[in-house]
């Protein structure tokens, strides 16, 4: 598998939270694409991924998913006076 199905199916499963079973066909066989993360992350791989993207002065961190951005309860849409 190409390089970018496999980061794309890693990024799926942080995102869902979902476990490595569930990974979507579209991604891979999910015991492969779990093996190369975890041989990925043996490596360093990741860190090294994270290190040269946070050289760039634009890198904002740009995984921002509802699910797991909690809002105060007078944020979410509660009626004003």
């Amino acid at each position: 598998r190409d390089n970018r199905m496999f980061v794309e199916g890693v990024l799926w499963i942080v995102r869902t939270g979902s476990p490595w079973r569930d990974l979507p066909e579209v991604f891979g066989d999910w015991n492969s694409v779990f093996r190369r993360f975890s041989r990925w992350s043996i490596k360093g791989v990741w860190w090294r991924i994270f290190e040269a993207m946070s050289d760039d002065p634009d890198f904002e961190y740009l995984i921002v998913d509802s699910t797991i951005v909690r809002a105060h309860q007078h944020a979410a849409g509660a009626k004003k006076g």
